[in-house]
């Protein structure tokens, strides 16, 4: 029986992005994403492994060789729209979060559970690693062309800023591809005594 259940949801790849390897983080839109075991082929994220960085910290010494798991960021134009109001702007484009994929359709999006799939017409499938947290990094980007937006990114972005996923299965993304949802076939986890964050 399969572990990974098909939802509801399908979403439309509304816009797609490449970020070249090395600074700056913003993306270049294309109309087609070619998915590669490492990724897209000269980005920024390619890559079976990686160095670790300060998500991880807690788990590992700045720079330790770990599974790449991210390779592409995904996000919502819903959330992205969202993003914009709240910064005070009109749009908010998606080149100055290094977005990979832009997907429209799919309901509080940064919240889909870990080790979702997102599976388009062609095949190719990606895992979703998690929810990615927003750094300072769009802001500057932000801040160069909108002088005095940039720094109501990171607040504005909280709950919103996509996830970061890999690549299961090679294929292509085309704009206005359909990419279904899978889900984890489990219960959420309850924890009695869970540990509470200061």
């Amino acid at each position: 029986m399969p572990f990974l259940r098909e939802t509801e949801f399908a979403a439309e790849a509304v816009w797609l992005g490449h970020v070249s390897a090395g600074p700056p983080l913003r993306a270049k839109a294309v109309d087609t994403l070619d998915l590669g075991f490492d990724g897209v082929k000269g980005e920024r994220h390619e890559g079976l492994n990686r160095a670790s960085c300060v998500r991880v910290s807690n788990l590992y010494p700045k720079g330790t060789e770990i599974r790449n798991v991210r390779q592409l960021s995904v996000l919502s134009e819903e959330e992205l729209q969202q993003i914009a109001q709240d910064m005070g702007l009109d749009q908010l484009d998606p080149s100055y979060l290094g977005a990979s994929i832009v997907l429209r359709g799919i309901p509080d999006f940064s919240h889909i559970p870990p080790s979702s799939r997102l599976q388009a017409t062609s095949g190719a499938t990606i895992t979703v690693d998690m929810e990615n947290a927003p750094c300072v990094l769009p802001g500057r980007e932000i801040e160069a062309d909108q002088p005095g937006h940039g720094a109501a990114f990171k607040p504005a972005a909280v709950g919103r800023r996509g996830v970061t996923g890999w690549v299961e299965r090679p294929g292509r993304i085309q704009l206005g591809d359909r990419l279904k949802l899978f889900v984890p076939d489990q219960p959420a986890w309850v924890c009695e005594n869970r540990l509470v964050s200061d």
